[in-house]
């Protein structure tokens, strides 16, 4: 046997449904009846809802309340605003980083090379790559620090031992080699002060661990004033009588320019002559 198309209109297919004595609404009619006409809207499309005050924020209940409170108290670190920062985190309950990823970043900025790498493996991130590639990265770190303080065979041995066998990046692997021929040359190049060279290149690693990692794990720098200029670009974009420059984009309110800001009056007559 064929199967017949349905090709009635859905509204009017739920209206022929509440008539009927097995359908949604058979106590009462659709007509008249503003329960009713809810009900039907409601079958056709319904909103997402909030998932509860103490998840949800905001009137629309869209914004997570843990990424809330993570992004802001990532933001106060970022200002130098720590103690504020670990006020938050304990009046609030909600942790920056869990315990793990706190030990994994301290690590870094110690330059504890081979732990950081142990426990980046224990963090259990799923994506395989990600993890070798930031593998890559600290062991990249570890064998630019054992040169600069000439530990050549140190410096060798994490080459070979431990970078090359991830079988990534096999090009900047032979360019890390190459400088073991002439690590002078290489040194000759560092600052006078290798303490503080060393410092600014592991915030750079704790950089580029961002762009590796999840950012739900690692929250990125500056991701705070990130939404904030999108949101405020966004407002400059629909402004139909934009007319006014970014500096005076303020975030107190909306930006909306009005009509008696569009030029109106001629300030200057340019004259052509003709010779």
């Amino acid at each position: 046997m064929g199967v017949v198309e349905d090709t009635e209109p859905p509204l009017k297919r739920a209206k022929r449904l509440a008539d009927e004595p097995n359908g949604f609404s058979a106590n009462s009619s659709v007509r008249g009846s503003s329960v009713n006409s809810n009900s039907l809207r409601d079958l056709m499309a319904r909103p997402l809802t909030s998932q509860g005050d103490d998840e949800t924020i905001g009137s629309k209940g869209v914004i997570r309340k843990s990424e809330f409170v993570r992004i802001i108290t990532r933001a106060l670190y970022s200002l130098g605003y720590d103690k504020t920062g670990a006020m938050l985190e304990e009046e609030s309950g909600i942790s920056l980083h869990n315990s793990t990823i706190k030990l994994f970043l301290q690590q870094v900025k110690d330059g504890k090379w081979d732990q950081s790498v142990k426990t980046l493996h224990r963090i259990g991130f799923p994506d395989e790559k990600a993890v070798k590639a930031a593998s890559f990265l600290l062991l990249e770190q570890k064998f630019l620090e054992l040169l600069k303080v000439e530990k050549i065979a140190d410096a060798l041995r994490t080459l070979r031992n431990e970078m090359a066998p991830l079988r990534i990046n096999t090009k900047r692997v032979h360019e890390l080699a190459s400088s073991l021929i002439s690590p002078s040359s290489f040194i000759s190049h560092t600052t006078s002060t290798p303490g503080k060279e060393s410092v600014n290149s592991r915030s750079k690693v704790l950089e580029e661990l961002q762009t590796l990692l999840p950012a739900s794990v690692i929250i990125p720098e500056k991701r705070l004033e990130c939404l904030v200029e999108n949101s405020l670009h966004i407002q400059r974009d629909s402004c139909v009588f934009h007319n006014t420059l970014d500096s005076d984009l303020s975030l107190y309110s909306d930006h909306q320019c009005g009509k008696h800001q569009i030029p109106s009056q001629t300030a200057q007559v340019r004259l052509n002559t003709l010779l």
